[in-house]
């Protein structure tokens, strides 16, 4: 909407609010004060701390992107670190904690992501309730603080799982909801786009971070490696939370959750598909390092370049799906992304034990799983409208605390169990399963909003 007429209808509402309160003033019932009160309190500015809307600002408009850019940065260094946590973890596996269970160690990974999506409901009440701002800015700052506190905790793996873990995955809850649910208020028709340059953020980090890790550690140590990274999450989120502005009016609903949504078929069928689908999630990025070094013989550094793969072209998946999902749809796009994934894993991990094959599912897996975290924000915009949207998607992102719980700790158990530390297919069929579990819900939802098969949804 254009600012004058922003400005012009401001002005109509605020006339319509003075005559109502006079009109209440000429009044002499005692019960209307208190009515003159309320109207009056729900045209005062918001304090410092609460959310300030930029409706003066048009739809699909240049602020939009820059919003945009701000999300990609913070989610940069957010899921950026989560996914490039497979550095530390081979490491950890074989230099410093080499008596440790690889399942132990993959917690600490496990963690992060799963303190994040627990902390995703208080986020988005958070969001509803403050500046957003404020939220991402203090989300920011207790990250990096999580990681240089772990520099001096690297003696011992439970104050790692505690701080690297944990406290880390608690901060970046107040920076990833944020990140992820704001642009949808800026965009409608580039929405999908403009969602998936955001989540590209997290590939785009652990693109560089996952080979930028692997030299510090090399050259420096974990302990440096872990305060280097710690002082540049507080400096990129410092500076990109001062752009993360709602759009919207969003007001707090009396509730502090609505479960109402829980009755809706379409969220069950996207909350199971985000339990499948976070199960399978991480277990490429997690294992291929060690699946690289321990069945095919190469080096660590191969085996960082594998995640790095993955996220270079998770990256460009999350884009591009962006760009398919204006043309196809979303749930349609959603519903290929999770067949991909899961069929990479189960057609060229699982049955081979070659270079090629497991490069190639590093390909393909990274393209289609990117569509997995980027798209469900964006239907669930669609399908509840933005005003919602914080909250829901904290409530979808419960679904992932419960994958990730469950997934990587319990693929590191199966490899260390039925494996014996040297057989990855009974981790690798373990993944892919899920993930063709994911497409299943998905392909539910998608018959459940549109029985025509070839409509755009």
């Amino acid at each position: 909407m254009p600012s004058n007429d922003n400005s012009s209808a401001t002005s109509e509402n605020t006339d319509i609010v003075n005559s109502t309160v006079d009109a209440i003033d000429n009044t002499g019932n005692s019960g209307d004060v208190d009515e003159k009160k309320s109207i009056a309190s729900s045209f005062e500015k918001p304090r410092w701390w609460q959310n300030k809307p930029y409706e003066g600002q048009p739809v699909d408009g240049k602020y939009g992107w820059v919003v945009v850019a701000a999300g990609c940065f913070m989610l940069m260094f957010s899921m950026g670190c989560v996914n490039s946590y497979g550095s530390y973890e081979t490491y950890y596996h074989l230099n410093q904690f080499p008596d440790e269970k690889l399942s132990t160690l993959s917690w600490i990974g496990t963690l992060q992501w799963a303190a994040m999506n627990f902390i995703s409901i208080p986020s988005g009440i958070l969001c509803e309730r403050l500046d957003t701002r404020l939220v991402s800015f203090v989300g920011g700052l207790i990250m990096g603080a999580a990681l240089i506190i772990a520099s001096f905790c690297d003696s011992a793996v439970w104050k790692l799982l505690v701080t690297q873990g944990i406290v880390f995955g608690l901060g970046a809850s107040l920076v990833f909801i944020p990140a992820v649910t704001i642009p949808s208020q800026w965009f409608v028709k580039h929405r999908p786009l403009a969602v998936g340059v955001v989540v590209a953020g997290s590939g785009i980090g652990g693109l560089w971070l996952t080979p930028a890790t692997d030299s510090m550690i090399k050259n420096l140590g974990t302990a440096w490696a872990l305060r280097i990274t710690g002082i540049i999450v507080i400096a990129v989120n410092t500076v990109c939370s001062a752009f993360l502005r709602n759009r919207c009016s969003v007001t707090a609903r009396d509730k502090i959750v609505d479960f109402s949504v829980l009755r809706d078929i379409r969220f069950v069928c996207v909350f199971g598909g985000a339990v499948c689908g976070t199960i399978a999630y991480f277990t490429p990025f997690f294992h291929m390092p060690s699946f690289a070094v321990i069945v095919l013989g190469h080096t660590t550094s191969f085996g960082t370049n594998l995640v790095t793969i993955i996220n270079a072209t998770s990256t460009i998946g999350r884009v591009a799906t962006g760009q398919v999902a204006s043309y196809f749809g979303n749930i349609n796009t959603l519903t290929v992304c999770t067949c991909m994934a899961a069929l990479s894993v189960l057609v060229l991990w699982l049955p081979f034990e070659s270079t090629g094959t497991v490069v190639a599912c590093a390909v393909i897996y990274g393209l289609f799983c990117g569509g997995f975290i980027g798209l469900i924000p964006v239907i669930i915009a669609d399908l509840w409208g933005v005003q919602r949207i914080s909250t829901i998607v904290g409530l979808v992102y419960i679904a992932s605390f419960i994958g990730g719980i469950v997934g990587a700790p319990a693929s590191g158990a199966i490899l260390d169990n039925i494996g014996h530390k040297t057989n990855f297919k009974p981790s690798i069929a373990f993944s892919g399963a899920f993930m063709a579990g994911a497409f299943l819900f998905f392909l539910a939802l998608r018959l459940c909003a549109e029985r025509s098969i070839f409509k755009r949804i």
